[in-house]
């Protein structure tokens, strides 16, 4: 099995020839930092569930009314297949630059650069959209606990708002520099508050709706599990994207792999458990939210479009109480300000690999010498989400708006690459055994199929300036301009980056290999 070479001094970049295992290297981070629950932890609070519930339920029922928790199963499914294809890659090769080293290994340097590209590119995006939502979620708790509407309207300055923005960012940027342990104390907490808010409305939402408080109250249909029943597959389509962005994050227990304990084995199965949570949270509180207020598009109803954006917002008193409901909007900026912290763990990571390898400029591959951790690639992570969220507020929210839209794109892209070359990297393992065949062939290929289907769909869609905001560029739709646009500029990216390193593009860095067949432990 292949391993990691031995570790550079802290503080160093990591250059010069490429050792005899393909050139895969060790980065001098802090190792045997996180075990298997606090992984787990990470990712679960990455993928932010309780802020993307409460954005997501709301658009979801208006696409495939009742049919919701069929969908958030739906958008799982690909979601796992992919995740076995991490767990296999990471057991051959732990390396914190993921989808990025591992594609480079199976397909080359340039699908390994635009794969990097596309996950740095959708965590900077995201970055952005999580700042902004725990800055509004703040003064809206501010409001809440005062109880004046006057400190809620705060949110509504662009001075206000941006100046608060820019802290939470700081913050944030700060505890992940410090380090996994650091980012790890502070998750326990956030996540643990997470799920224990989501199962008390849960529980709260299923004891109303069985007393039929609501007068749009349903009872639950095991129908509500089956996707055929999803009235057309344009609505089947449009849900399942939105529920493939809930599950996106779960990553991130990968690229924390060089810095957890038992870095080839622990991160895949931390990945598993984060997704069997998620899931599971996913699905109760579809139900339990669907039965209290029903899917419909008035009143309390989930798809209703003045609350569907912030559907918790909406629910917190009706359904939890004056009181109970405040809690919601607390698990909510929790989740929205943990997701922040730990989304820099991916985007930090996968710079720090890039430019390990020579794909970025070297100064990148510094680690601090006493946090051990990629500090330059962190702050620079926190400078570029500051500048972005600020100017693309000042300039345009539509723009802003369309920019989250096509996150989308780059999900699909960077997981079905990184699905593609798990495949094709154990090409040789495939006839080895039926585990084999089917858990690095099979289920990554039809993972890989999957959101390559969404990809091109949201591709489709994107072009109609209905898309998003409704904006367009000369009759094309702003997000697709947008996507499409984010994705060729990592293409001149990568040309400058070809001139400036061209070792590394001839594949003489990071080398494209087929693996001997390897005993598993």
């Amino acid at each position: 099995m292949t391993q990691l070479d031995a570790r550079p001094q802290a503080g160093d970049p990591v250059r010069g020839t490429a050792p005899a295992d393909g050139g895969v290297r060790g980065k001098g981070l802090g190792g045997n930092s996180v075990g298997l629950m606090g992984s787990a932890v990470i990712g679960i609070s990455t993928v932010a569930p309780v802020y993307c519930l409460t954005s997501t339920l709301g658009s979801t029922a208006g696409e495939v009314g009742v049919q919701m928790p069929a969908v958030f199963l739906a958008g799982f499914l690909p979601m796992l297949l992919v995740a076995f294809a991490y767990r296999e890659l990471n057991k051959a090769m732990p390396d914190c630059g993921t989808s990025f080293t591992w594609t480079v290994k199976a397909f080359g340097p340039r699908l390994g650069w635009m794969c990097g590209w596309g996950l740095v590119i959708a965590t900077i995006i995201v970055l952005s959209n999580l700042a902004g939502v725990a800055t509004s979620y703040f003064w809206l708790l501010a409001g809440e606990i005062a109880g004046s509407g006057s400190i809620a309207a705060l949110d509504d300055s662009k001075p206000v708002h941006i100046l608060t923005c820019l802290v939470l960012i700081a913050i944030a940027t700060a505890i992940s520099y410090r380090g996994m342990t650091a980012t790890k104390g502070i998750q326990y907490a956030l996540v643990g508050l997470q799920l224990v808010v989501l199962a008390l409305f849960v529980a709260m939402a299923v004891q109303k709706a069985n007393r039929g408080e609501f007068a749009s109250s349903v009872d639950f249909s095991w129908s509500w599990l089956n996707p055929f029943a999803v009235q057309s597959f344009a609505a089947f389509t449009a849900g399942l994207s939105l529920s493939i962005f809930m599950f996106w994050g779960w990553d991130t227990c990968l690229t924390a792999n060089e810095e957890t304990i038992g870095s080839e084995k622990t991160p895949g199965r931390a990945a598993l458990i984060a997704m069997v949570v998620l899931v599971g949270s996913y699905l109760a509180t579809a139900v339990a939210a669907q039965m209290a207020v029903g899917s419909g598009g008035s009143g309390l109803g989930l798809a209703n479009p003045d609350t569907s954006d912030n559907v918790f917002a909406a629910l917190a008193g009706p359904v939890m109480g004056p009181g109970l409901g405040v809690l919601l909007f607390i698990a909510v900026l929790a989740s929205a300000a943990a997701s922040l912290q730990t989304t820099f763990i991916p985007v930090a990571r996968t710079v720090l690999a890039m430019s390990t390898y020579e794909a970025l400029p070297a100064s990148y591959a510094r680690v601090h010498p006493r946090f051990r951790t990629p500090g330059k690639a962190t702050v620079t992570a926190g400078v570029a989400t500051g500048v972005f969220y600020t100017v693309m507020t000042l300039v345009s929210e539509h723009v802003l708006v369309d920019t989250i839209y096509a996150l989308g794109l780059m999900i699909c892209f960077y997981y079905a690459l990184t699905a593609f070359a798990c495949a094709w990297y154990f090409r040789a393992d495939l006839t080895r055994s039926v585990r084999d065949l089917v858990f690095k062939g099979l289920f990554p290929v039809v993972g890989g199929i999957l959101l390559t289907a969404v990809f091109g769909k949201t591709l489709y869609d994107m072009w109609d300036p209905a898309y998003g905001s409704g904006s367009s560029v000369f009759g094309v739709g702003s997000v697709f301009v947008i996507g499409v646009g984010l994705l060729l500029l990592g293409v001149v990216l990568m040309l400058v980056m070809q001139r400036r390193s061209p070792a590394f593009f001839r594949g003489e860095v990071l080398t494209k290999e087929t693996p001997a067949l390897v005993v598993e432990d």
